[in-house]
């Protein structure tokens, strides 16, 4: 398992695992972030990153994108 902040751009991707307190885990779960789900990264800048879940396009920090094991 590898965060998503690692993942190449345009490869789809399953979410493994979504960790962090539950607070953030809801968070990232009510924006779809759930395990199973297939999500790929638009695009990078500076370890944020946008990408395209549930086909709708989602912009996270390195912080958020850490929290999200695929």
């Amino acid at each position: 398992m590898l965060p998503l902040s690692y993942a190449e751009v345009n490869e789809a991707n399953v979410i493994k695992k979504v960790t962090g307190n539950p607070e953030m885990k809801k968070h990232l779960e009510d924006m779809g972030f759930v395990t199973g789900a297939i999500v790929s990264v638009v695009s990078t800048v500076n370890g944020n990153l946008i990408v395209n879940i549930k086909d709708t396009k989602v912009a996270l920090d390195k912080q958020l994108a850490m929290k999200i094991m695929i």
